[in-house]
């Protein structure tokens, strides 16, 4: 595994996904507005915003550019006024605690700090506002070059690492990314966390992932990377000593992935559950394991295993379809491709990568020990490559038939570096199909590297590459039009 400084990077592509990042949010900003100035919405309580709860005070005198104030605010709609009223007032209501704390904490520091000046000008709640549609953008921006680079470093291709970081650049779920949702910053900390953990930086990487489990909920999926890599390494030390190290190492790292997750548990326990009598305690914090994360999910949205198996919930279904079916296809088509890593979690790579080395998760740079691989003869190696160069004249899969002229064959989606990411998002579908409000699929799997992996590489095949090309940027726009359109007036997506 190259580390940060030798990653395959085309500074040029990684330039080229800079732009396309900062160019898709300008064009959701205009789309908002342009819906927004031709529509009317449908719930206009948004820009209520009664006294706080636990901080009642005097009322702030009135800002000196209210209609600029009112506009910014308008914009705050579904989940994005239950960020802003943490931001402002903190946890005050049950429910709230749906929402980690990631950013409401960043917009209460940049709304207090860098942009305190603009309160006297356009209003408290509108500089809290304006906050998050910062913290959220530049996030995103942030997480289109961390995806690039991912993308190279295992893809070990600048051209498919390119096609993937544009199309994830404008993905379906853009609308949550533009605006003050979480989906940004959990990008941010969790593709940047990856590319760090594929370059062997795995304190970066602990603490990036850890963060993005206090943006959302499903950031203590991550600790799933920790654990095959901790496998995998338990695997090459069978016969060292050094074995039960890795081990306890590899547990502590995925505890402390779970961490932000069960603090924030602990804090909703300790305000809502403690100090009451058990008569006035909620049902929650009775239970064995007092989860309010789940109680919450349970009670107030309707969440739970099959719940939203309802013929009225059909549309919403519909709706969700083709993040799922894309899902589904690169799932099936990586398990043809390389049945035999799938059934053996990676342990035995096929015989297309018997003559590169293929690395899993590569220890820490710092570490004495190789890293996980396969190493074979030089003379196989040119064999094999000879095999593979005439496969792909004869119109193989391209996936395949990459060959690096140094040492390292270049298998792209297929590789078996591939597989932890098709196992984390193989969980995912299962949970969003079966457990979750199915149309949050779309900004659920968003964030999905192996999703645009699989897109780049159907996008590439002479064959059939012009059709899917066509399908995925309909698919794309047609989301990002419906989503602007719908979610900037209030009205239900995803």
């Amino acid at each position: 595994m190259p580390t940060a400084s030798e990653a395959p990077y085309n500074f040029s592509y990684q330039t080229e996904v800079l732009k396309s990042a900062i160019l898709s949010r300008l064009l959701l900003l205009i789309l908002i507005l342009l819906w927004r100035t031709l529509l009317t919405p449908y719930d206009t309580s948004a820009p209520l915003n009664p006294t706080c709860l636990n901080h009642p005070s005097s009322s702030p005198p009135p800002p000196l550019l209210p209609s600029l104030g009112s506009a910014i605010e308008n914009g705050v709609v579904w989940d994005s006024v239950y960020f802003l009223r943490i931001a402002q007032c903190g946890y005050e209501y049950e429910q709230s605690y749906a929402f980690l704390p990631l950013l409401p904490a960043c917009i209460f520091i940049l709304s207090r700090t860098v942009f305190a000046p603009l309160v006297s000008l356009i209003g408290d709640r509108a500089v809290l506002a304006l906050s998050g549609y910062v913290i959220c953008n530049v996030a995103f921006v942030l997480a289109a070059i961390y995806f690039y680079r991912l993308s190279a470093v295992v893809l070990k291709d600048p051209n498919a690492a390119l096609r993937a970081s544009v199309l994830f650049c404008f993905n379906p779920a853009s609308i949550f990314y533009s605006s003050i949702y979480s989906e940004s910053l959990y990008a941010l900390f969790s593709v940047g966390g990856l590319y760090y953990l594929e370059s062997r930086a795995n304190n970066t990487a602990l603490v990036w992932l850890a963060l993005s489990g206090f943006a959302r909920s499903n950031g203590v999926l991550n600790a799933g990377y920790y654990g095959f890599q901790t496998m995998h390494q338990a695997y090459d030390a069978a016969f060292m000593r050094k074995r039960a190290l890795i081990l306890l190492s590899g547990a502590l790292r995925c505890m402390c992935i779970f961490v932000p997750f069960i603090t924030f548990q602990t804090y909703g326990y300790h305000n809502i559950c403690l100090g009451r009598s058990s008569d006035e305690m909620r049902p929650w914090c009775k239970a064995r394991i007092p989860l309010l994360y789940n109680y919450i999910q349970s009670h107030y949205w309707g969440v739970g295993f099959l719940k939203y198996f309802q013929l009225k919930q059909l549309p919403n279904f519909l709706l969700a379809s083709p993040i799922l079916s894309l899902a589904v296809c690169s799932i099936i088509y990586y398990v043809k491709s390389r049945p035999e890593i799938v059934l053996s979690l990676g342990f035995q790579p096929s015989l297309e990568e018997k003559s590169s080395t293929v690395v899993i998760f590569s220890e820490d740079k710092s570490s004495n020990s190789p890293p996980i691989s396969e190493k074979y003869t030089s003379r196989r190696q040119e064999n094999h490559n000879i095999k593979l160069r005439k496969k792909m004249n004869r119109g193989g899969d391209p996936a395949e038939c990459r060959i690096d002229h140094g040492s390292v064959e270049k298998l792209g989606y297929t590789s078996a570096s591939i597989l932890p990411y098709i196992l984390h998002l193989s969980f995912m579908v299962a949970t969003a199909f079966f457990v979750m409000h199915v149309q949050v699929a779309t900004r659920l799997l968003s964030a999905s590297p192996s999703l645009y992996w699989f897109a780049s590489l159907l996008m590439y095949y002479p064959s059939i590459s012009k059709r899917c090309g066509y399908m995925i940027w309909a698919y794309c726009s047609a989301y990002i039009l419906l989503g602007s359109l719908l979610f900037s007036n209030f009205y239900p997506f995803t």
